[in-house]
């Protein structure tokens, strides 16, 4: 794959500080169709985990269907509109450029209900909670990062197994067994 090897920073306090001035600007645009607020998942989320420095989020909607026409509200703030896991989330990127590794935000617009949804935030929690996985996937991830280079769909998808560890699901169309309490 083309583009610069997978690099990851050390934790940066100023990665929450980015998030809740992203939050409150895309709380703001998105009430309409919010079911929630806004969280920041992701490896940045988490105190002390060293991650690529990219501001992964996501936003819980009442009705993905209904979200659609929240597309032109996000892509006004300067994301860009693209493609993952389309049957499950809107998936935007900012700045709107090609190259990822250019990219400061991610955001999915998701229902609370998702399988994403309940991956991501159970996944963040869990390493947030316990000082051992955090230690395990950070070192998995410096792994990763060395044998794929600037393959990111191979950085991403061999981390698929820890994941899974984490969550207790033997698959990826399991839901987790931890429980997550629903935000209103």
């Amino acid at each position: 794959m083309d583009g610069i090897p997978i690099t990851l920073s050390p934790y940066d306090p100023q990665w929450a500080v980015l998030f809740e001035q992203e939050r409150i600007s895309l709380g703001a645009a998105l009430a309409r169709w919010l079911a929630g607020p806004v969280e920041h998942i992701g490896s940045t989320s988490v105190p002390g985990l060293a991650a690529k420095p990219i501001i992964d989020m996501m936003a819980p909607v009442r009705s993905l269907s209904e979200a659609a026409a929240a597309i032109d509200v996000v892509t006004a703030l300067g994301y860009r509109n693209g493609v993952h896991r389309p049957e499950e989330a809107h998936y935007f990127f900012k700045p709107a450029t090609d190259n990822w590794w250019e990219r400061n935000f991610h955001l999915h617009l998701t229902e609370p209900t998702s399988l994403l949804w309940r991956r991501r935030v159970v996944f963040r929690d869990a390493l947030r909670c316990r000082a051992d996985y955090r230690s395990r996937y950070e070192q998995l991830k410096r792994d990763l990062a060395h044998a794929h280079g600037a393959d990111l769909m191979a950085y991403a998808r061999n981390k698929d197994d820890f994941v899974n560890e984490v969550l207790g699901v033997r698959d990826r169309t399991q839901a987790p067994t931890v429980s997550y309490p629903r935000r209103p």
